[in-house]
């Protein structure tokens, strides 16, 4: 049986064009260590456009504003936005949520519309398929927490992509993911979901990249 390698490669552009949906990484998310047991981190903030406007993740309250004017220079308004997912519940990714008064706000498994909470079968494992969304839908890929979600966004010109959060925390981050994860095991089979699906991943905290599959034939001993 023919195993599957996976290869990554980095990506310098933050747009990706498509049909019906097009993906704009408005803030590149970064982790870096200050010294004395601090550190500094943002997640990444992702514009998917098409037949609706969906914001993944709202980076910390420190980048209100350069999150309002990041939408403004693209000619999105707070209220142009029909949905917000976040990826997770850290406060680096939920800390705008009070910017889209007006739009469906997923929260890992927490779904909300039209100002009342919605049942949902993410926490069961059935994807989230967001209406009107022409494909669009949301995976449940635990394991940094118990909850994290991913959104899965198809037909741009690279391929699918995958909104992950702090799945990936960057490309090449095997020193990294671990410690910072609730789980490990779990977390390393939501990876390998990931890296069936998509042809480009966008992870919580450094640019996107790549993923290129081969098959490989396993040696004979």
């Amino acid at each position: 049986m023919e195993e599957t390698k996976y290869v990554t490669s980095p990506l310098s552009s933050h747009d990706f064009p498509g049909t019906p949906h097009s993906v704009h990484i408005l803030l590149e998310g970064y982790s870096r260590d200050v010294g004395d047991d601090r550190f500094q981190s943002d997640g990444s903030v992702t514009l998917i456009r098409g037949p609706l406007t969906v914001l993944v993740d709202t980076a910390g309250p420190w980048s209100r504003e350069f999150i309002l004017h990041s939408l403004q220079s693209r000619g999105v308004s707070p209220d142009d936005v029909t949905n917000v997912i976040c990826t997770h519940g850290h406060s680096d990714h939920v800390g705008n949520l009070n910017l889209f008064p007006k739009a469906e706000i997923l929260v890992s498994h927490d779904l909300w519309r039209d100002g009342f909470y919605v049942s949902n079968n993410l926490s069961k494992g059935d994807p989230y398929l967001l209406p009107g969304g022409e494909g669009l839908k949301v995976v449940q890929t635990p394991g940094h927490t118990g909850s994290d979600i991913t959104l899965i966004v198809p037909g741009t010109t690279l391929g699918t992509v995958a909104v992950a959060g702090d799945v990936f925390e960057r490309e090449d981050d095997e020193d990294t993911w671990r410690e910072l994860s609730e789980n490990p095991e779990i977390q390393e089979k939501s990876r390998r979901t990931l890296l069936d699906l998509a042809d480009v991943i966008v992870p919580g905290h450094g640019p996107p990249f790549r993923v290129i599959r081969t098959e490989q034939k396993p040696r004979c001993t």
